[in-house]
């Protein structure tokens, strides 16, 4: 009876733990590449909107800083809600470039896209002080 005990004891331990350390997944990331030094984006802010149709005003949804990595994983949890929607990622460029000490045409930059569907959009950004371009990653 005592090893029945230990054994049920030890399997909901186990599976409390998995159930426990089950990451959240994203809908939306970013990243964004220095393409001037060859190197990840640290530390700049990216602010995700969403277009309100029926006003035609942008609703703060999320402002994130990227990490080490120059990246963003972790705008839109998949928790069941429907993402669909017009959205901008509002890139501050222009603290980053100021603490490299270094001139920036653009202060910010705006990318406007769609999700029409449950799957997961990257918004990658290569950047360099007087040009950037940017794609639908995966």
């Amino acid at each position: 009876m005592c090893v029945k005990k230990i054994f049920m004891m030890l399997t909901l331990a186990m599976l409390a733990q998995f159930g426990w350390g089950q990451e959240v997944s994203y809908q939306l990331s970013s990243h964004i590449l220095d393409i001037n030094k060859g190197t990840p984006a640290a530390d700049v802010k990216i602010r995700l909107s969403k277009l309100e149709t029926k006003t035609d005003t942008w609703i703060q949804v999320a402002e994130k800083t990227t990490d080490n990595n120059g990246r963003v994983k972790d705008f839109l949890p998949e928790d069941g809600t429907n993402h669909q929607g017009i959205y901008k990622l509002t890139y501050e460029t222009a603290p980053y470039f100021e603490a490299q000490q270094q001139d920036t045409f653009y202060p910010f930059i705006e990318v406007v896209f769609e999700i029409k569907d449950d799957k997961h959009y990257h918004v990658p950004i290569t950047l360099s002080p007087f040009g950037y371009s940017t794609y639908r990653g995966n």
